[in-house]
């Protein structure tokens, strides 16, 4: 091993979970603090928990009511679109009724 390019390594280091639970073991840094340790997390204890540190959930419920928001938008200006296309469709008459027209305006 090389010399003076290592961490300090703490044999000692004690780790302390937001539920209470404490426990020590090694690390670069002599004291750590977790949200979740096995006394707490639901996969060891068997229990249910809702945990959301960073409001990821309350994010995702924002997008999701935002995006159903944005969606009746761009249905309503679709809809919009597609009638103002048809009223220009029932102003001027097509090409094949001008034609159908011209037909029955000659004599046979």
């Amino acid at each position: 091993m090389k010399a003076n390019i290592h961490p300090q390594w703490f044999t000692e280091a004690k780790v302390s979970c937001a539920c209470g639970n404490t426990f020590t073991t090694g690390s670069t840094l002599p004291s750590i603090r977790v949200d979740i340790c096995s006394a707490c997390h639901p996969l060891f204890t068997g229990q249910q928990k809702f945990v959301d540190t960073l409001g990821q959930v309350d994010r995702f419920i924002k997008k999701t009511e935002s995006s159903k928001t944005k969606q009746e938008e761009r249905k309503r200006i679709l809809e919009a679109r597609k009638a103002k296309v048809e009223d220009k469709k029932k102003e001027r008459p097509s090409l094949k009724d001008l034609l159908m027209q011209a037909r029955k305006q000659i004599p046979s």
